[in-house]
């Protein structure tokens, strides 16, 4: 397709195509001629991922183009999902205490879950922790294996969805979309369900 399909298919002006292409969050389409290139389903589904990013995200575009190259270079779908979600974490400025980070690790091992030791949600839950524990409203084990549990149930309808996208630039992209815009679905769910359990008391 032209430049020009590319935007309408895209919902992207050809001017910002055209910035992202310089910019090498986009491939460069088959030259057909001085100036001419032609693109194909690869470069709108690159456009729809870097656009789920951006918008959705609301990442830098420094961070979008460390993670279009990190998944032009992973091995693996499951790679590519941790490479994808990574950036979602909720940034944390001071460093967790050990006591928090412990507690993770500790809850993590129960229940035989494997994350990679450099998985930024490590570190965003143990900062959630201390904050809850300094408004003294600590988090307790049995509060924690309650809501993992409840987590695993959640990802597994999630992640069979994404699994059986075969492309790592659409699973990617619908990672994203699907884990920032599901996660007012379940908070929502949840309010709703302490209003319920609440008036049954």
């Amino acid at each position: 397709m032209r430049l020009a399909e590319l935007s309408a298919r895209s919902g992207l002006s050809t001017a910002t195509i055209k910035y992202y292409l310089r910019a090498g969050l986009v491939p460069p389409g088959e030259t057909e001629g001085a100036t001419w290139a032609r693109y194909d389903e690869s470069h709108l589904r690159r456009l729809r991922l870097v656009r789920a990013l951006t918008e959705v995200a609301g990442l830098a575009l420094d961070e979008v183009r460390a993670v279009v190259a990190a998944l032009d270079a992973s091995v693996s779908e499951h790679e590519a999902r941790g490479i994808a979600q990574w950036p979602l974490s909720t940034p944390v400025a001071e460093n967790p205490s050990d006591d928090s980070r412990e507690q993770v690790d500790a809850l993590l091992a129960r229940h035989d879950w494997h994350l990679e030791a450099q998985s930024p949600h490590r570190r965003t839950l143990a900062a959630a922790l201390d904050t809850l524990e300094q408004l003294d409203f600590p988090a307790t084990d049995e509060v924690l294996d309650a809501y993992l549990r409840a987590a695993e149930s959640v990802a597994a309808v999630d992640v069979p969805r994404v699994v059986a996208e075969t492309d790592p630039i659409v699973a990617a992209e619908r990672l994203v979309v699907g884990t920032l815009l599901y996660e007012p679905v379940l908070t929502t769910l949840r309010r709703m369900a302490h209003e319920v359990v609440s008036g049954r008391g």
